[in-house]
């Protein structure tokens, strides 16, 4: 007869009372417009998946992917500047 044993830290790394912690919380708040910005994109997208997208459309999904680079540029120049020692740029 063989035993199932589970792994400690797997069953634990989930449990309800681990908490995010501050650093973590303000790194998704750091990236939160990233992260909306790929989600109006994907919405784009999205909609024109049962259909064959109109000039609208393809307005629509340009914006969003120009939002989204945007958005991209944004955050790497904000975490390559405060990663800098000193505040060099």
């Amino acid at each position: 007869m063989s035993h199932i044993v589970t792994v400690q830290d797997a069953v634990t790394a989930f449990a309800d009372w681990i908490e995010p912690t501050d650093a973590e919380l303000d790194a998704i708040e750091q990236e939160m417009p990233l992260i909306l910005a790929d989600v109006d994109l994907l919405d784009a997208h999205i909609i024109t998946l049962d259909r064959t997208p109109t000039e609208l459309d393809a307005r629509r999904i340009r914006r969003a992917r120009r939002r989204a680079l945007a958005a991209r540029v944004d955050l790497a120049n904000r975490t390559a500047g405060a990663s800098l020692p000193g505040g060099a740029a």
